[in-house]
């Protein structure tokens, strides 16, 4: 168990591992791969857990017509109206049925349980490929080359 919300510990692939990114797209995976494989980190990358039931919100308003859109919608939704003339129809629908392409999202952890990323990041311990340290621009991909020159907290 980790002992904040930032120090999460699971099982990914059979190996215990500290959690540095979860729900992340392959591109972010091997950016991130390349980081903590050059500073020594054993990395495991697994699939996300696929995500939960999605659920749609229709919000129809009467006219003048009196309610002829809120019973299309509800027809449309497959839900009853309410008593309300505002109803707002929620539906549920799981990804299958929805027939909604997702992306695959991967999990990505290090076997060392003592590991924290933002520990890592503002404390100066990661290093990237040119021998500079990661700043948390580079880490969050918003710069493509390290430049830790000039300190976080004075850039803006």
């Amino acid at each position: 168990m980790g002992l904040n919300q930032n120090h999460i510990v699971e099982e990914l692939g059979g190996t215990r591992c500290a959690i540095v990114e979860k729900n992340i797209s392959q591109e972010r995976a091997n950016f991130l791969t390349k980081i903590l494989t050059g500073n020594g980190y054993t990395v495991v990358c697994a699939e996300a857990a696929p995500p939960k039931a999605a659920k749609a919100v229709v919000k129809a308003e009467p006219n003048a017509e009196g309610g002829e859109v809120l019973a299309k919608a509800a027809a449309a939704a497959q839900v009853s109206l309410g008593e309300d003339a505002s109803v707002v129809a929620m539906v549920t629908e799981t990804l299958d049925e929805a027939k909604i392409k997702v992306a695959v999202l991967l999990t990505l952890g290090v076997t060392d349980v003592k590991f924290n990323s933002i520990n890592a990041v503002y404390g100066r311990i990661l290093t990237a490929e040119n021998g500079s340290f990661v700043t948390p621009d580079y880490w969050h991909q918003k710069e493509s080359i390290s430049n830790d020159q000039i300190p976080y907290y004075e850039k803006k």
